[in-house]
């Protein structure tokens, strides 16, 4: 019961606190990342994998340990620990808060705001896009970090507590900084890379079903079966195809990356994205998060009462 009551507490301070503004150990990580890779850079695989052990591996041990002597000498103090550590590795909020950024510009007519607003969200380029093209690459976003800020991180902690959502977090910020298909990052970031597609493997299906509960399901778990597997990501696929037939709109074909107009295989079934999408994008995941968090309570109340 003690870990159901750290996921509700650490979703809790999400959602009254968002993400830290100044002092997130998240930044702190990534300079210690950084001055890992200048020492060790070079175009191998091997000097990704011993960079990726040194910057992730200590800080996992730490939490560890701490975990494990506030276990030994308070289950309460063990719970708001691991309680703070959910908290600094989800973003519930900030996705919500990127969201609806992108939704009161859309709203307002202000396309060069919303613009703007979904660049936060998107790695694409988003000064070309239309307003459709602009809820589109919004709701992709929201659906598919649902999944990455969320679930997964939900599922970590669930399965290994602190320890686990502190590992995928750090995890998840490595591919972010290193898992490039560039020349730099072509090798020596393969392992930041396939490590994150192992960590999410998982969780992305568990999201992806959890979406086709909630949503229109068997046109969800249509899209799942049939377009997943056509998106570069092993796991993004699954999820937004999911996402997208739950909601009944049509997401991916064509974006602009790099000065460039990539083709992508379309996701979903339905009506094209508009500022609605949006708001049922962010809605199904709370719905989610809801459900996710209710199925932990009802496990632990389970586990409560098997051992009493």
């Amino acid at each position: 019961m003690n870990l159901a009551l750290a996921m509700l507490a650490g979703m809790g301070l999400d959602a009254g606190l968002g993400e830290l503004r100044r002092w997130h150990p998240l930044v702190g990580f990534g300079r210690w990342a950084k001055r890992i890779e200048q020492r060790l850079h070079c175009d191998a695989r091997m000097a990704g994998v011993l960079a990726w052990a040194l910057a992730v591996l200590p800080p996992v041990v730490v939490v560890a340990f701490v975990q494990f002597g506030l276990d030994t000498a308070s289950p309460w103090l063990a719970t708001g620990f691991a309680a703070i550590m959910l908290y600094l590795a989800v973003g519930l909020r900030s996705l919500g808060e990127h969201a609806r950024n992108v939704e009161t510009a859309l709203a307002a007519g202000d396309l060069d705001g919303a613009r703007q607003a979904v660049g936060y969200m998107v790695s694409r380029d988003t000064a070309a896009l239309d307003a459709t093209q602009v809820a589109a690459a919004a709701t992709e976003s929201v659906l598919e970090n649902g999944s990455d800020a969320v679930f997964a991180a939900l599922f970590w902690f669930a399965v290994f507590g602190a320890p686990g959502v502190v590992l995928y977090r750090l995890a998840n910020t490595l591919d972010a900084m290193w898992g490039y298909r560039t020349a730099r990052y072509l090798r020596f970031g393969w392992a930041a890379a396939r490590l994150d597609d192992v960590l999410n493997f998982v969780p992305a299906r568990l999201t992806a079903l959890t979406y086709a509960l909630l949503g229109r399901t068997a046109n969800a778990l249509h899209c799942w079966r049939t377009q997943g597997r056509r998106w570069k990501s092993p796991n993004a696929g699954p999820v937004m195809a999911a996402g997208a037939g739950a909601l009944g709109i049509q997401l991916g074909g064509p974006a602009p990356y790099h000065g460039t107009w990539q083709d992508r295989p379309e996701l979903g079934r339905g009506k094209v994205a508009d500022v609605s999408a949006i708001i049922a994008a962010r809605r199904l995941v709370n719905r989610g998060v809801l459900a996710w968090l209710s199925l932990a309570v009802l496990v632990g109340i389970g586990w409560e009462a098997i051992h009493a």
